[in-house]
């Protein structure tokens, strides 16, 4: 299968990068997951983290995007995103200084995300440019989630046939709730023979 266009990735993982057709962004919930991570283990009483200020600039910036949608805005303010560009860089590059010298695990990781955040950097803000991109890839998830959950209850999908019929009334009904339609009423309009379409 070839996918042209934008794929959010949950997060940098090899793999990902062998789909070298699409355009890639990476989901920021998880990347925010990381860097609070690396905030919980700052010595006490430290004023100041490399991980929290690249936080802080990733939520100003969703911030950004949210006001220019709610204003009807092609775009965000570009001297404000410019500057929580900055100061994401910025403190991208002091963590990988920081943690240099990657004499323990937690440095080492602690520097691998720092580099990742300056190399990736364009993939991580692209939901800021092209406001197609969500900043999190958290509706893919839900997506998914009653697949796994059948999984866990039921072990497994006895047929490929009840596998793919599952998976055909679970896109059916999800393609549904977003345009305001309920699983109930959408079921029922199946069942009389009245499926719902959705008209793009």
């Amino acid at each position: 299968m070839a996918y042209t266009e934008i794929m959010t990735g949950p997060d940098a993982w090899a793999p990902y990068d062998t789909y070298t057709q699409v355009t890639h962004a990476l989901c920021n919930s998880h990347l925010l997951r990381e860097l609070q991570a690396v905030a919980d283990l700052a010595p006490d009483g430290e004023p100041w983290c490399w991980a929290t200020q690249v936080a802080d600039a990733l939520r100003e910036l969703k911030g950004l995007v949210e006001a220019a949608n709610e204003a009807n805005l092609p775009q965000v303010d570009a001297a404000l995103a410019a500057e929580q560009t900055r100061l994401l860089r910025s403190a991208a590059r002091l963590g990988v200084r920081q943690n240099k010298a990657r004499s323990t695990k937690i440095m080492a990781t602690h520097h691998a995300l720092a580099r990742r955040i300056l190399d990736r950097h364009d993939d991580y803000l692209r939901f800021s440019t092209d406001f197609r991109v969500p900043f999190d890839n958290n509706a893919a998830e839900r997506e998914i989630r009653m697949v796994k959950l059948r999984q866990k209850v039921s072990g497994c999908a006895r047929t490929l046939t009840g596998a793919r019929q599952f998976t055909a009334i679970r896109s059916y009904l999800a393609t549904a709730a977003k345009h305001g339609i309920t699983f109930f009423h959408a079921l029922v309009q199946l069942a009389e023979g009245r499926a719902w379409l959705p008209t793009t």
